[in-house]
This record gives structure tokens, sequence and C-alpha cells, in this order.
């Protein structure tokens, strides 16, 4: 995942999530679960990307408390303003926000 500051990017990251964080060295990495690691890269320009995370109610409610405590914008939709709304899709709950990078993060209770 390209970012202006692997190491801040990948701080972010663990801890909006509540995961760890690897040891530093090319990459910053965060191990999402046993099969998935992001890695972190500095880079001087790049596109935003979009991540989806189909995550738990017990993490869902988690990752909001996180969000609303840390004051960190979310939004319902991808294109809409930071409205700090949640969205129903599928029957589930979710919220988009972006990280420092300017990247689209997603978590979701119900996959779409």
């Amino acid at each position: 995942m390209p970012a202006r500051d692997k190491a801040q990017a990948a701080k972010f990251f663990a801890d909006i999530f509540g995961l760890e964080r690897g040891p530093s060295g090319h990459f910053a990495p965060v191990r999402i679960n046993k099969s998935l690691t992001l890695l972190f890269d500095d880079e001087d320009t790049f596109e935003s990307h979009h991540l989806a995370f189909n995550v738990s109610d017990r993490e869902f409610d988690g990752d909001l408390r996180s969000h609303q405590e840390g004051q960190h914008p979310f939004r319902q939709r991808a294109w809409s303003l930071d409205n700090g709304k949640l969205n129903d899709f599928g029957g589930g709950r979710g919220l988009y926000f972006r990280n420092p990078d300017g990247h689209v993060l997603e978590i979701m209770t119900v996959p779409q």
C-alpha cells in the first residue's frame, strides 16, 4: 500500500483495526489475519486505493467507537461527504473513511 510515510500509515491502520504492526524494514507490515498482511511502502506519488473489509458486528462496534473517539470522519457512501452516518447495504452496517494518504477504507458487516 503506497504511503507518504509508511510507518505512520501502518500505525493508523493498525490502531483503527486493533491489529499488530510487524517489524519495519523495506515495508511497514500490518498482519490482517493468518493469510493476509498489508505492506505499506513509501512512495512520492500514487493514486488513491479502495480497500474493503468484512468484519463481525463486534469488530464493527469497536471500529466505529474508534472513529467516534478518535475524531476520524466517516461516511455512509464512498462518494458522500464525511456525514458521520452508517449505511445498511445488504441488511448489515457499513462505513467508509479515508486514511491520512487519501485511500478509501470500507468496513461492512455483510459482504456486498
